[in-house]
């Protein structure tokens, strides 16, 4: 670019609109509909900074680049962004959602769209109604179509008719969703850089619930609920199996600079040890890699030992490698990390034969200081399941403790 050139296009950046600072309804498109979240928009000291909102979740993003009438929010630790174009003075935005699948994957790509200003996510029709409100808050038993396996679904209903709630399932939960009850129509949403979810469902009159389930641009199936105040899942720590036909120093992955290391390797010891299946695109990974770092703080002093296993999209070592790093820096990690393959469940379950089979991430192998498997947990439990999370602390922390109790 010549100097006239560069001075024009100088020029036209310091003209572009700034985005408004505050509150943003924003939606991703996709075959169902619109997913509507929220989004927050603010400047300090001349750097943008932008959060999600679904729920009481509020998560930052930290790197928000402008240049000119471009906005580029890059979703880490996902490895996907939003590139979008500041219209209407600064009260639009409008461009896409892009997620990197790993080499040889075509990228997800979704429409996007923002405009500044406190509207609700789900317009409303039709009027609150006590009765429906009763009807839909609480504890149902689900069935998804496209999964043979049960589901659980939570919701809060407020005279209002907003709507929060998740659905748990034995690979995980599906995160904050929120929405609205509006008649007998119930609409949640969340997107979070990873998940795309819409669900829409309408209350039949003998009190069951039937819609669909949309996730990106790739997915869609119908569900079904009957309430249930019992509705529960399978124990999660009853559902993988350790075959021992591995010993530990056969399992052999390489770090990010592409060393190689068994899982005997003596650094990864300790009086109590986590082996965590998991990979950076899985957000219940990323709710399970908040509490690690927590119980790392916590117990690496007692002899705690925790050794995360990355599977990840698509086969190159460079790019599983760049995610990874992202990772440990997004979450603050001080555990060492593997890069164990893809994120494939059967080839997964070829590169880690230790376990009857790789169902769900994150997978969590609990042993003692000789190595010997005590349990293992398929998925996790995150936050937004509310007393499911604090059961599953608990149940987590206790077998922390007795590890350490039995190598006194």
């Amino acid at each position: 670019m010549n100097a006239a050139a560069l001075a024009l296009a100088l020029v036209a950046a310091q003209d572009a609109p700034a985005p408004l600072p505050g509150r943003w309804r924003a939606v991703v498109g996709c075959p169902g509909g619109e997913i509507p979240f929220g989004l927050e928009l603010e400047t300090e000291d001349g750097r943008w900074r932008a959060v999600l909102v679904n729920g009481p979740e509020r998560r930052p993003i930290e790197r928000v680049q402008r240049a000119g009438d471009r906005l580029v929010l890059h979703l880490d630790p996902y490895d996907s962004r939003v590139e979008a174009t500041l219209d209407e003075g600064g009260r639009v935005l409008h461009g896409q959602w892009v997620r990197d699948r790993g080499r040889g994957a075509v990228p997800t790509e979704l429409p996007f769209y923002a405009r500044h200003g406190d509207a609700p996510r789900f317009a409303v029709q039709g009027s609150g109604n006590a009765q429906l409100v009763a009807a839909v808050g609480g504890r149902w038993r689900v069935d998804f179509s496209g999964s043979e396996e049960p589901a659980v679904g939570i919701f809060e209903v407020a005279p209002t008719g907003r709507v929060d709630g998740t659905f748990l399932t034995t690979l995980g939960d599906y995160r904050f969703l929120e929405g609205v009850l509006d008649g007998r129509a119930l609409r949640l949403s969340v997107f979070d850089g990873a998940h795309a979810f819409l669900f829409t469902a309408e209350l039949r009159d003998d009190g069951t619930l039937a819609g669909d389930f949309w996730s990106r641009d790739s997915w869609h199936e119908t569900w079904s609920a009957v309430k249930d105040p019992e509705a529960a899942l399978p124990d999660a720590f009853g559902l993988s199996a350790w075959t021992g036909a591995v010993p530990l120093e056969e399992l052999v992955f390489p770090d990010t600079e592409g060393v190689r290391r068994s899982l005997a390797d003596p650094a990864f010891a300790g009086r109590a040890r986590m082996v965590v299946l998991f990979g950076t695109w899985c957000p219940n990974c990323y709710d399970e890699s908040e509490y690690l770092v927590e119980l790392h703080d916590r117990y690496a002093q007692r002899g705690l030992s925790i050794l995360g296993l990355a599977f990840e999209f698509g086969d190159a070592f460079e790019r599983h490698a760049r995610v990874v790093r992202r990772y440990v820096a997004h979450h603050g990690i001080q555990y060492p990390i593997l890069i164990a393959g893809t994120s494939d469940k059967a080839r997964a379950s070829q590169a880690f034969p230790a376990l009857d089979r790789v169902r769900a991430y994150p997978t969590t192998i609990f042993l003692d200081r000789e190595g010997r498997v005590e349990a293992v947990h398929t998925g996790f439990s995150g936050p937004a399941t509310g007393a499911a999370h604090r059961r599953l602390r608990e149940r987590f922390e206790a077998e922390i403790e007795e590890l350490l109790a039995r190598s006194d």
